[in-house]
């Protein structure tokens, strides 16, 4: 018999949904809760590496995601220059196998429809716009308060409720979460035809200019500069800042910045880090996801890391016939480090950026994909 039958899931992001469908696909009822009110708040575009797509293909939801995201297979690197001039062109390495893209960009809202759709089928109960309250745990179950008033209890619960997350916060755990000293700006958007892979823009006026295709019809661009405090300006000021510091970046951007007019598709926010160190659960309550560890975009390894959080924990608790310390050890064993490591390779990308120094980027690009193209 499986160590539990009733789980809750908490947070509805790539991890927890990832956590449901593994589990309800093996019999166990499980509620995933979300405070957001629907589907169509998460986010705006996303990119997601061989790793990532290997997890989906497991969920099975990789065919749904090819149909709905952008495939491609290489990075180009341009100069900030009149012409925008391409400087090199490098494969990205397929570190879901040989048999996935290298990379897919897709729209956040279609990926969540597609696992939510996917969670739905599997037996969940999903639930929007609501979170936990309060928490208490026995040595058999966890007992939970809900903002709606509501209760219940479970054999186990997941908090995946990202990088600021309640459930951590009622188990006690305050970490610290440290702005690396960048902040991005993001603008989702019609694909131009000029655009066919991430291009990256270093130097000129921000540190990183760049932009990804998310389908057919629609990409994400973004701007990355000093971390500052951008939060007084209205809609049309931070489209207007934007497209200002786009002026510095010419091939493809020109194409891209053209289509930059529709104020409520532009976001400003800051990179943040932290990871958790082990062990990530207290008792019968266990974080994934954000809430176990936050990742700089600088490697587009988020998104990835979180949902090999959810295959690794719930490949152990199904095969567990109760949940004890051998379970905590082995998970902390195989995501912990791991996930640490991709952190710290993010920020450390940004703080070469930050100052100016030329460190060994493709060496430690090189590094975490050999990783991560390993099972977690």
């Amino acid at each position: 018999m499986p160590a539990v039958h009733t789980v809750l899931v908490v947070g509805s992001g790539l991890a927890g949904t990832a956590a449901a469908i593994h589990l309800a696909d093996h019999g166990v009822a499980v509620d995933l809760i979300e405070i957001k009110p629907d589907i169509t708040a998460i986010g705006s575009g996303i990119t997601l590496q061989g790793n990532a797509l290997r997890e989906l293909r497991e969920l099975g939801v990789w065919d749904a995601v090819q149909a709905h995201g952008y495939s491609f297979d290489s990075l180009g690197l341009r100069a900030p220059d009149p012409a925008g001039t391409l400087l090199a062109e490098i494969p990205d390495v397929r570190t879901g196998g040989p048999d996935l893209p290298a990379t897919v960009g897709m729209p956040r809202p279609d990926l969540a429809r597609i696992l939510h759709e996917r969670a739905g089928s599997a037996g969940v109960k999903i639930r929007f716009g609501l979170t936990v309250t309060t928490v208490a745990q026995d040595t058999s179950g966890v007992d939970v308060t809900f903002s709606d008033g509501s209760t219940g209890r479970y054999d186990l619960v997941v908090g995946a409720d990202g990088i600021r997350s309640a459930v951590r916060r009622l188990l006690g755990i305050d970490p610290e979460i440290r702005p690396t000293g960048m902040g991005i700006w993001r603008a989702f958007g019609p694909r131009p035809a000029s655009v066919t892979r991430t291009d990256l823009f270093y130097g000129g006026p921000s540190y990183i200019a760049g932009y990804c295709p998310t389908s057919e019809d629609t990409l994400y661009a973004y701007v990355v500069e000093d971390a500052r405090d951008r939060s007084g300006l209205s809609p049309a000021e931070q489209l207007a800042t934007m497209r200002e510091l786009a002026e510095a970046y010419h091939g493809p951007w020109d194409d891209v910045r053209a289509t930059l007019t529709d104020a409520s598709r532009i976001n400003y926010t800051l990179f943040e880090t932290h990871v958790l160190p082990a062990p990530w659960h207290r008792g019968r309550v266990v974080l994934i996801g954000d809430a176990a560890h936050s990742c700089p975009p600088t490697l587009a390894q988020g998104g990835a890391q979180a949902l090999e959080d959810a295959a690794v924990l719930t490949e152990l608790v199904l095969a567990a016939e109760t949940l004890d310390d051998r379970v905590w050890a082995e998970f902390a064993d195989r995501r912990c480090a791991r996930a640490a490591t991709v952190v710290e390779a993010s920020v450390q990308l940004g703080q070469w950026l930050l100052d100016r120094e030329q460190g060994d980027v493709p060496g430690l690009i090189g590094r975490i994909a050999a990783l991560v193209a390993q099972p977690a």
